[in-house]
């Protein structure tokens, strides 16, 4: 089973749920933190990181005794990351994806492509736990390719810590999943937030229930959305200043909540039975 931890905006305390709920369940599975522009499972879960894999995503360089400056290569870039200047073409390696078409295209053979990375992915083991994460390089925008590798790991269980939002890089994290447990906070933000992760499942056409942390008087504006959508709230999480204090020292909601844990297990098992 995967099961994506995510949100439609950062601050809701999805990394907290995701590492409340590994801990919780203290058993043999993956856990994969795909932000990787603020990774930050690792202060909860205390990991031993053992291994260091650097991430390389394909760019192309033109030798310039081949090029003519045709101009082909920069018609055809859709990321607008070749640029023609007098008689030679430049490459904006910033705005490349390394899809490879400038090669494809070149009628003088002048590209090839070589690797250039764009960050890391550290691994080891936290207890019963194997812990992966991803750290994008200072300057870099290519944060997906990183995902990818990170996602790569297979096990009987994958706690996924997707990044905040709903743009390119919480996609990939979600996609492929079995689940999503969408984190939210009664706020117009959050509501406003959840309904376009909701529409990101949909689309993904995965299963999704929500958490609503910070619970509170006011936690109508979720439920209501939830409701229309058809999704259920599996969990609601108060809102209780020891949370803050806790999580400031690095410690886990289990340490600022110790009767949660039942709570996220009944949770779990509810999920396994959605899915179905």
């Amino acid at each position: 089973m995967i099961l994506a931890v995510a949100s439609g905006k950062g601050g809701t305390g999805k990394t907290s749920v995701a590492c409340a709920l590994a801990l919780a369940l203290d058993r043999p599975m993956t856990f994969l933190d795909c932000d990787v522009e603020g990774a930050n499972a690792h202060l909860f879960l205390r990991p031993e990181l053992t291994a260091h894999q650097e991430v390389l995503v394909p760019y192309p360089v033109i030798d310039p005794h081949l090029c003519d400056a045709c101009g082909k290569c920069v018609e055809e870039c859709q990321f607008g990351a070749m640029v023609r200047l007098g008689k030679k073409v430049r490459l904006m390696a910033n705005l490349c994806h390394g899809c490879g078409v400038c090669r494809l295209v070149c009628p003088n053979k002048a590209i090839t492509m070589a690797g250039r990375p764009v960050g890391m992915v550290h691994s080891g083991t936290a207890g019963l736990m194997r812990f992966f994460c991803g750290e994008l390089r200072t300057g870099e925008a290519l944060s997906v390719p990183i995902i990818r590798k990170i996602k790569e790991q297979r096990d009987d269980l994958v706690i996924i810590d997707c990044p905040p939002g709903t743009s390119c890089p919480a996609v990939e994290s979600v996609d492929g999943s079995d689940f999503a447990l969408l984190i939210t906070e009664p706020t117009p933000f959050g509501e406003h937030d959840l309904r376009g992760m909701i529409t990101v499942c949909r689309r993904l056409e995965i299963p999704c229930g929500v958490v609503i942390n910070r619970s509170s008087d006011d936690d109508g504006l979720i439920e209501r959305l939830c409701a229309t959508e058809n999704v259920p709230v599996l969990m609601r999480i108060p809102f209780d200043r020891k949370v803050a204090e806790t999580y400031a020292k690095g410690g886990s909601l289990l340490e600022a909540m110790p009767g949660i844990e039942d709570e996220l297990l009944n949770m779990f098992l509810e999920i396994r039975g959605l899915r179905r």
